[in-house]
């Protein structure tokens, strides 16, 4: 095989799979890792992906790259339902509680759904909802049956959320049940990230504060790593997606205690 001929392969194979290792790729086509090495700097080089350690993703995946809520919000819709379904399975019906909300693009949706549910609901209980996400405070600001509490700070335009150091000391004064967080990677080794240091130093404290902590991530951010960790798996009791993790992840996921849930 030549060596153009290997390297769309490869590029192909980065685009499907969003990660490849330089082991596989050098037992895949029967050659060494060198070669491989060398295949991977030259795609690199055309822009046709990106190396990082021990092999390469999209090009695309850069640390600090980070779409807007409402770019995000019309992307893996389906996925992303399913997802919310299942994570609105694990906020206990008919009872007081509290949860907290994360800004993001699945969490809206589980807003959506809370909203649904909690106002066809009978009896007088609250489920005390606590968010620093804009989008979500106005979908749940009026429903019956939620009483919202909204964490304030300076707003981030690209996420639509509060972010900074009043909005770090108030995660860090609660103690909700549940938190439902997001991240735009997911990682064996580097844990929970995102591109911002102020959107991370929020989650940062919603993990830390919560009984309870659910990531709900579609698999596009499987093995994906950002900027700055903001958690590492061991930190983490559920996770949703809507895909099998990598072996890698999996293995990771399974050692550090973390339920996956299939969505």
């Amino acid at each position: 095989m030549f060596a153009e001929e290997r390297q769309h392969l490869i590029s192909a194979l980065v685009a499907e799979r969003g990660r490849v290792s330089v082991t596989d790729l050098a037992d895949r086509f029967s050659i060494t890792t060198e070669t491989i090495r060398r295949d991977l700097a030259a795609l690199e080089v055309s822009g046709n992906l990106r190396r990082v350690h021990g092999g390469a993703v999209p090009s695309d995946r850069l640390s600090t790259r980070e779409e807007s809520i409402l770019e995000r919000a019309i992307q893996r819709q389906v996925e992303k339902h399913r997802i919310a379904e299942a994570a609105l399975a694990l906020i206990p019906q008919l009872t007081t509680g509290s949860i907290l909300l994360d800004a993001g693009s699945t969490t809206e949706i589980l807003a959506d759904l809370l909203a649904q549910q909690t106002s066809s609901a009978k009896g007088t209980d609250e489920l005390v909802v606590i968010t620093h996400a804009i989008p979500i405070a106005g979908k749940l600001s009026s429903t019956q049956g939620i009483a919202l509490q909204i964490l304030g700070g300076r707003v981030r335009g690209l996420t639509q959320a509060a972010v900074g150091q009043s909005t770090v000391e108030a995660a860090y004064k609660l103690r909700p049940d549940i938190a439902f967080v997001g991240a735009n990677g997911i990682h064996a080794t580097f844990g929970l990230s995102t591109p911002d240091p102020e959107e991370a130093a929020v989650k940062a404290a919603f993990v830390t504060s919560a009984r309870r902590v659910v990531a709900l991530a579609d698999s596009s951010k499987l093995d994906a790593e950002t900027l700055v960790q903001f958690a590492n798996l061991k930190d983490v009791d559920t996770l949703i997606t809507d895909g099998e993790p990598s072996p890698e992840l999996a293995a990771a996921l399974a050692d550090a205690g973390v339920d996956v849930v299939i969505a």
